[in-house]
């Protein structure tokens, strides 16, 4: 089974022609996008949180001899940085202050492989239910630059929701034990 490899298609987000995040007066708030602002720093915070928890994730796999898993959460994690990018720049470009101060509120750790993969299950289910809420607003407000943004974003949270239905697959037809032993890097003395 292929792993994750990191998007190749991301591209950092740009500011739409004619308007330069300059012209944005500091502390103002472009009409009709507050509801937007406080919507995507809700998904930025949550994906700053999933990035520390797959960090934590990444470590646990890597230190239990788990170098694939180590490898996909990894790659996750560089997913999330980008999808962090995104949203801090356009939240500044609407005018808006970027949030990142409550993580330690939502990061849940699995001190198992099954109990991280179940975590990030009803996780992603939220996250993808507020992406497509985020973009209904966007589209309400004919805000065109952060519907492509959030669209762009959600589709990457699908390739992670799709990731952690195949892991959960792989345990159940494999058993957890043949699971595990396929995520252990074959090492060649």
């Amino acid at each position: 089974m292929a792993m994750n490899v990191i998007h190749k298609g991301y591209e950092p987000v740009s500011t739409p022609k004619g308007l330069m995040s300059g012209d944005i007066k500091k502390g103002a708030v472009m009409e009709g996008r507050r509801d937007l602002i406080e919507s995507m720093n809700l998904l930025l915070e949550e994906s700053l949180a999933a990035q520390n928890q797959n960090m934590v994730h990444a470590e646990m796999c890597g230190g239990w001899g788990y170098k694939k898993l180590e490898m996909a959460f990894r790659t996750r994690i560089i997913l999330q940085m980008h999808e962090s990018e995104g949203l801090i720049e356009r939240i500044i470009f609407l005018g808006g202050l970027p949030r990142i101060s409550k993580l330690n509120t939502i990061i849940k750790l699995g001190k198992t492989v099954e109990e991280m993969l179940g975590n990030e299950k009803g996780e992603v289910k939220a996250i993808l239910h507020a992406y497509n809420k985020a973009i209904v607003l966007a589209r309400k407000v004919r805000d065109q630059g952060s519907v492509e943004l959030l669209t762009r974003i959600l589709k990457m949270e699908e390739q992670q929701s799709r990731w952690i239905e195949i892991q959960k697959v792989q345990i159940q037809q494999l058993g957890l034990e043949n699971y595990l032993n396929n995520q252990t890097e074959n090492v060649v003395n």
